[in-house]
């Protein structure tokens, strides 16, 4: 049976009455443009103010780049079919060969950051070291990045590494889809992209048009948005252990005002004990994932205190130890 005409779950069908929500927002040619505007907005007065400035120039290259970004080969129709068929995502990251060309377009972006960044920026070493990598090594680290393997990952580099890797795919994700409108087919695991089989870096409830009011997933690597039902654990799909926590509940500060929801929380799951973060929109129009996932670390540390593991990762910023399941993945990265 095609994977694509599975029955719906009961959230799904009440959910979707009257409408068929969309499933799957796939990135369009502005996402790095406003990743970078919502992190020189989060950075003024915050304490991470030089970490989120240089992801801000680190994006602002990306989207530079991406409209010119040199062609990769496509996945076949025929390619398409059998990902949809057996319900697994068609680029997966893991598998998916790179163009070589890849890494010349990294160190073009690496060379675009480094002349964008003030001559007094403490990031410009950090990228000055990134250029001198060799390209065996480059492979090398991208392989373990992309599989989720830490074991000998150059954390360092690895959030560079990974802005590289983010534009190669969401270019991929956004030429295959303008090739075969209806590429990307439903995939069995919802705690991943549908597009290359990545985390999620957070969720997003979004706002206008027929996605009004609807979780979204956003992929941590190719920037894909998929929907998943709200108050619903992604890691383990369970509902009734499901709870809602933000800065102010976990360090017992004086809540916002009533009825006002925080932009930004944590929602946890007593039954697998993960979390992923959770963004309103309807807070903040502005939200971005990946630039206020960055920007909330202390909630990540505050509730994984509380004895909670992510569920997804940020690319752009990975730290902790190695996992003891399997060889060892980023932290909250996950074995595959």
């Amino acid at each position: 049976m095609s994977i694509t005409s599975r029955l719906r779950s009961p959230e799904e069908i009440a959910l979707n009455a009257g409408m068929e929500v969309p499933r799957l927002l796939l990135p369009k040619a502005d996402v790095f443009a406003e990743q970078a505007l919502r992190l020189r907005q989060l950075a003024a007065n915050h304490p991470m103010r030089d970490y989120l400035m240089l992801m801000a120039v680190v994006a602002e290259a990306q989207s530079a780049q991406l409209p010119t970004f040199p062609e990769p080969a496509l996945p076949t129709a025929a390619q398409a079919d059998t990902a949809s068929q057996q319900g697994v995502p068609l680029l997966d990251a893991a598998t998916w060969p790179r163009e070589p060309f890849w890494r010349d377009q990294w160190r073009a972006l690496m060379r675009d950051v480094l002349a964008k960044l003030p001559a007094d920026s403490p990031a410009r070493a950090g990228v000055s070291a990134a250029l001198a990598v060799d390209e065996a090594t480059l492979d090398q680290q991208a392989a373990r990045l992309l599989t989720g393997v830490s074991l000998g990952l150059d954390m360092g580099l690895a959030p560079l590494l990974a802005a590289g890797l983010q534009l190669y795919f969401t270019h991929l994700v956004m030429a295959t889809q303008a090739a075969m409108p209806s590429a990307f087919g439903f995939t069995q695991d919802e705690g991943r992209c549908p597009c290359c089989g990545s985390l999620p870096v957070a969720s997003v409830t979004r706002i206008g048009g027929t996605s009004e009011g609807y979780r979204y997933l956003h992929c941590t690597l190719c920037n894909a948005e998929w929907h998943v039902v709200r108050v619903k654990c992604v890691h383990c799909s369970q509902t009734g252990s499901v709870r809602f926590q933000s800065l102010e509940s976990v360090t017992g500060d004086a809540p916002s005002p009533a009825g006002k929801r925080p932009i930004v929380q944590a929602e946890t799951c007593d039954s697998c004990w993960h979390y992923l973060k959770i963004m309103h929109m309807t807070q903040d129009a502005q939200v971005n994932p990946v630039a206020d996932d960055l920007a909330t670390l202390t909630l990540d540390l505050l509730v994984s205190d509380a004895g909670y593991t992510r569920h997804g990762v940020n690319l752009l910023l990975l730290f902790g130890e190695p996992d003891d399941e399997g060889a060892a993945a980023p932290p909250n990265q996950g074995p595959r």
